[in-house]
């Protein structure tokens, strides 16, 4: 196990909303994000909702736990959710594998692997992403990007288009409010005097730094202001390694 040498500081219960939503970001040029997953979900309550992802093999797809349900419909090559074009892929997940140790509480482990039904068939608009090795170190300071549909501002609707946005790796204390916060295991991203964040409603999306995956969106303000906490991947390489191998 890869442990950052830093105390878990715990504060008084901060709202949380589970994230994901590009706020501040400008649309994506159609298909120039080839890995981006939208997850069709519902849920076990049997209502329906949604979820970002992104294929890691052709066979699985990475996401956030907390988008598991009672059945996920993985869709690939899509730039608008609402215009079905001939790059589309839909597959259905066939398992999910939530960690073990997730805790839906508290949005800790906030990690999920997909299995599809059939491997994607790799094209200019579907394509893998890169995972950092275990003990990756990112340094705050770095600018990184994360990608997903949904609102646009906190009371704004969904976006039926794909959305990035640039966002700052924080120093851990940036996220000292969030009384679960743990530095070894998520990410602290994006500055605070600015008005770029993810929220709401795609969460399981990526954040890429030097075009490699090194979080997962996991949780935000309920007002959406910066910075969020994401899954911090390379903890969790040695989970991801073991459930490929298996599968």
């Amino acid at each position: 196990m890869c442990l950052l040498s830093l105390p878990l500081l715990l504060f008084l219960q901060y709202t949380r909303a589970k994230a994901g939503e590009v706020i501040g970001g400008t649309e994506c040029k159609p298909h120039s994000r080839p890995y981006m997953a939208y997850l069709e979900i519902v849920s076990s309550e049997g209502y329906e909702k949604d979820c970002g992802g992104f294929l890691i093999r052709r066979n699985f797809v990475l996401t956030a736990a907390h988008c598991a349900g009672r059945s996920l419909t993985v869709n690939l090559g899509v730039h608008n959710k609402k215009m079905k074009e001939d790059t589309w892929q839909r597959l259905k997940v066939i398992k999910q594998f939530l960690h073990p140790n997730y805790n839906s509480s508290v949005l800790l482990h906030d990690i999920m692997l997909l299995k599809l039904e059939k491997k994607a068939n790799l094209t200019l608009a579907v394509g893998t992403l890169p995972l950092p090795p275990e003990c990756n170190f990112l340094t705050s300071g770095r600018m990184c990007r994360a990608a997903g549909w949904g609102r646009t501002n906190v009371e704004e609707p969904a976006s039926d288009t794909l959305q990035e946005v640039k966002l700052r790796l924080m120093d851990p204390q940036a996220c000292k409010h969030f009384p679960n916060f743990n530095h070894n295991l998520q990410l602290c991203v994006g500055n605070p005097r600015k008005r770029k964040s993810v929220f709401k409603g795609d969460s399981g999306g990526p954040l890429l730094c030097a075009g490699i995956a090194q979080g997962i969106v996991s949780y935000a303000h309920r007002n959406a202001k910066p910075p969020v906490v994401f899954t911090r991947i390379s903890h969790y390489r040695p989970w991801i390694n073991k459930i490929l191998k298996a599968n």
